[in-house]
């Protein structure tokens, strides 16, 4: 990336993206604070640590317009290890992971990517969108009408106030609002005090009071490693996410670079590693955040509200932030795949519901995923082997095989069942023009047939080898048992 996009970037449309960034500071403090409970911390380490994310990686990030922070799949991994360990070893692992994700990002390990499938995004989005309005179930469970009443106004000023003006994101607007009218009229509704403790003051520089040694590296390794997994794989489906929504592409080697430098920085001031957040940035995306400003914003804004308004922060009803993530959730959600189930291959449909069911089970977007690619790669596997097809020609004592189509792990034992290896032929030729040979596994049983039919002495040709189709078959077969 040259110097003058970075800095086009940055001067995006600042003051919409500004404003968008502030929504997107208002919909991560509701999650953050929850996932923080998820991960067995306190509040103010997953606040502090979205702020030390977003605020590092809209600077150092290959993706803009993108949110991150404290995100739920990280919290599950981490939170085995704080509840056997405590926090300190978090650091560590939140410092490993980091340097890890450096280290995938300068190998270029994002081109993982290419092997999820669009089925699997699009279930990925589905499964966010139902677990964000999931998470706001408690907020509306056992609550008096008062609670009720805020939601479905904050909601008609969030979809209403764009028809009269978009000056102001219309969340922003019904934060005010809300909070204006449980400030001068008393009523039993949740805040966000009753979340937890808000932190007060800045994040300080730390280091992990834990032992340097060996026996530290064995405990915490695993558990950076998958949280340096799965933060990086959810970082990488958002920015996905923000290529589709805004035409546009970013770099996902330096995003990947980036969220390492961000988590190293984050373990440095006492927080737990995170990553792209789908939710907040479909939230960014709909009120003009498409720049690094509206990023560091998020971040920013985040820190001033803890610090310097921490009072009136801690009265903003929860009705104001359900309303919002409501909002966000029904964006979120890919509506025209319901259409497109019956529509599209019953097996890609199959993939999409696959992928919601396991990830809403789990509360796992990570395994959601994985569970999808294996089973886009067992159904792609399984249609591909119906590709290859043998046809047999007996000509004057000879058993002539024609190989079409590709040849790999899943068919060559098909191609291995149609060779008649008791044939009363002194001679059999396999045609290779119109095949094409991928894997180790195919090659190895190329040779396989040639040792069975020589074995029974039987002389073998091989037709139609080239380099630039079978080269895997040339560069590993041995020459002893093919002739061409």
């Amino acid at each position: 990336m040259n110097f003058a996009t970075y800095r086009s970037q940055w001067a995006y449309n600042p003051l919409r993206e500004v404003l968008a960034g502030m929504v997107g500071t208002f919909a991560l403090i509701p999650e953050v604070i929850a996932f923080s409970y998820v991960a067995g911390v306190s509040p103010a380490v997953s606040l502090f640590a979205s702020f030390v994310i977003s605020v590092a990686i809209s600077i150092t990030g290959g993706r803009p317009g993108m949110i991150s922070g404290a995100a739920g799949s990280v919290a599950l991994v981490a939170a085995a290890l704080v509840h056997s360990y405590g926090l300190q070893y978090l650091l560590v692992a939140t410092l490993l992971a980091g340097g890890l994700q450096i280290i995938f990002g300068a190998f270029g390990f994002q081109v993982i990517m290419r092997f999820v499938s669009a089925e699997v995004r699009t279930g990925f989005v589905n499964a966010l969108a139902i677990l964000i309005f999931s998470a706001q179930l408690p907020q509306m469970l056992h609550v008096t009408w008062h609670t009720y009443a805020l939601i479905a106004l904050g909601l008609a000023i969030i979809y209403l106030m764009p028809r009269i003006s978009t000056l102001i994101p219309s969340p922003l607007i019904c934060i005010v609002v809300l909070t204006g009218i449980t400030m001068w009229y008393p009523m039993p509704v949740h805040t966000v005090s009753d979340l937890g403790t808000l932190p007060t003051g800045l994040p300080a520089f730390t280091i992990p009071h834990v032992p340097f040694n060996l026996a530290t590296l064995k405990i915490v390794f695993p558990y950076a490693l998958a949280m340096a997994s799965v933060g990086l794989l959810e970082s990488l489906m958002t920015a996905g996410v923000v290529d589709d929504e805004t035409d546009t592409h970013g770099d996902p080697r330096m995003e990947c670079v980036g969220l390492g430098v961000s988590n190293v920085f984050v373990g440095l001031f006492g927080g737990i590693a995170g990553c792209g957040m789908v939710g907040q940035t479909v939230g960014n995306l709909r009120y003009g955040g498409q720049g690094r400003l509206s990023t560091f914003t998020a971040g920013a804004f985040l820190l001033f509200l803890m610090v310097m308004l921490h009072t009136y922060v801690a009265r903003i009803p929860m009705a104001a932030l359900v309303a919002i993530m409501c909002m966000v959730s029904i964006s979120t959600f890919s509506w025209s795949s319901l259409r497109d189930l019956a529509r599209f291959p019953k097996l890609s449909s199959l993939v999409m519901v696959v992928t919601v069911a396991v990830t809403v089970a789990s509360s796992d977007l990570a395994l959601g995923v994985l569970v999808g690619v294996l089973l886009s790669g067992v159904f792609f596997a399984w249609s591909v082997t119906h590709l290859m097809h043998v046809k047999k020609i007996r000509e004057e004592g000879t058993d002539i095989y024609e190989v079409e189509g590709q040849v790999f792990f899943a068919s060559s034992d098909l191609l291995h069942d149609q060779i008649d290896f008791r044939t009363n032929a002194r001679r059999v030729v396999i045609r290779l023009n119109n095949a094409h040979f991928w894997d180790v596994t195919s090659v190895a049983m190329i040779e396989k047939i040639v040792s069975k039919l020589k074995a029974r002495d039987i002389e073998v040709e091989i037709e139609g080898l080239h380099a630039l189709r079978h080269g895997i078959v040339m560069r590993l077969t041995s020459e002893k048992l093919l002739t061409t």
